[in-house]
Formats: C-alpha cells, structure tokens, sequence
C-alpha cells in the first residue's frame, strides 16, 4: 500500500490516494489490519454519516471508494466497479471478496454490481438504499423522485421513460443470483423515508430475498426519514460483516 498514490488523512486515519479510471480512488488503512486484507467497498458518498466505516477500520477492516457520482448502477458503473475489483485484488492483494455498502443510491451500484459478481461479494449493507430507479429518482411510484437526476439516469442507462418503465435490470429484479451464491444481507432502514419509499425499495428487496430463500436482515428505525443514515452505535453492522468473514473463499496476498 506504501506504494499506491499519495498519502492523505481520513477522519484521522491514514489514506492512499490516486487517480484511477480518470475518478478519485481512496484507501482508508486500519490501523491494524485483519490477516487477508480484507475489504468493503462503499459505493457512494464516503464522507456521509461514516460511523460505520470508522468502526470497521477500528476492527481491521480496509476501505475502498471510487469518487463516481451519477452512474445509478448502470452498465458503466459496473464496469467500473469490475475494473476497481480487478485492481485491488490484482495489483494490491486485497481478498478476493468484497463486502459492500450501498447508501441511499449507492444501493443501485452496490446491487448491481454484486449480480453482475455474486462470486465476489461477502455480504451487503444497505442504508435506505435504492433498489429501483423507478421509485427514485424516477418518481413514478409515492415518492416526489428528482427530474434532474431521472434525466441523467435514463441518459446513461439508454432508455426513455416508457422504456423505464418495464426495465428489469434493477436490483428489486435480479436477486436470484445473489441468493444462489449464498450472499447475507443487512438493511437498515427509517420506515417514515419520505425520498426513497421503503414499501417500493427496501421492503420489496426483503420480501423478495426470503421468499427465494436469502439471508435478509433488517434494523428498522421507526418514525425515521431518508435522514439522518445509520445507527447511533455502529457496531451491529460491523458485526454484521465481520461475522461473515468465513465466506471467503480464496485471498490473495502480497510481501
């Protein structure tokens, strides 16, 4: 790691920084990391509500984020992410497998990139995520959506709004495949979320998820909005991951 990019500082923790793929990468180091170098990937908004990533690193843990914004999950963020995984593991020795976190939109990313790789993924946190465009930013469901990014996101993706409308490659259409791999998941949601409706998102994911058999864990928050994200005490969700670790299957390290 003493060889990737610039040293810089995150929260009070040591962090490696370098362009990659034209975007902002960062490496948050633990203090003392677990044997294995293992790691979580925090798809969107790094610096937001991060109590959770401060305990991580706490418990050895690495974090890893590329600085995209505005992908939605769509064919290119995954290729990206596809390019991320190749090189952490590849040319910094990272676990094969990866547990990601999926904030608010950041839910569409980490989802579709975990169908796109069940065979890479640990496990899956996911905070008041978006697990279809449709419901936001599309708004075509109870909540207000956002023009302009439904605008962005139909123009990355391709697709007009007619087109959106019976497109399943959202996460709430595609979690077979995570099930298949045996992939755990942990949602904590507010069950008063005003921007992204639980009951077109979170609950679908759930409801889905067990009914094909999946591991689905939920922390509801009741009379909470969109915000404030996460859990005044952080540690069920370490605990979450890290009581996962076993499902790594192979690592790679370097001297």
């Amino acid at each position: 790691m003493e060889t990737f990019g610039s040293a810089s500082n995150w929260r009070g923790f040591t962090a490696r920084e370098a362009e990659f793929e034209g975007l902002r990468l960062i490496i948050v180091v633990p203090p003392v990391p677990k044997t294995g170098r293992y790691w979580i990937w925090k798809t969107e908004f790094l610096n937001a509500f991060p109590a959770a990533e401060e305990e991580l690193l706490r418990r050895g843990f690495y974090i890893v984020h590329l600085d995209v914004l505005d992908l939605y999950g769509s064919p290119q963020a995954v290729r990206l992410g596809n390019a991320l995984h190749d090189f952490v593991t590849g040319k910094l020795g990272f676990a094969e497998k990866v547990g990601l976190i999926g904030l608010s939109r950041g839910g569409l990313w980490a989802y579709n990139w975990a169908v796109a790789n069940p065979e890479k993924v640990t496990a899956i946190f996911a905070d008041n995520p978006v697990c279809d465009f449709k419901s936001w930013p599309g708004g075509l469901g109870s909540g207000p959506g956002s023009v302009n990014d439904w605008e962005k996101c139909l123009k990355v993706y391709g697709l007009t709004t007619e087109e959106a409308r019976t497109f399943r490659g959202n996460p709430i259409d595609n979690l077979s495949s995570l099930v298949a791999a045996h992939i755990p998941v942990l949602h904590v949601i507010g069950d008063a979320d005003e921007v992204v409706p639980v009951v077109e998102n979170s609950d679908i994911v759930r409801d889905r998820y067990r009914a094909l058999g999946g591991s689905f864990e939920e922390i509801v928050k009741p009379g909470y909005l969109h915000h404030p994200h996460g859990l005044d005490e952080p540690a069920p969700i370490a605990d979450f991951f890290e009581s996962h670790l076993g499902s790594q299957s192979r690592q790679k390290l370097v001297s």
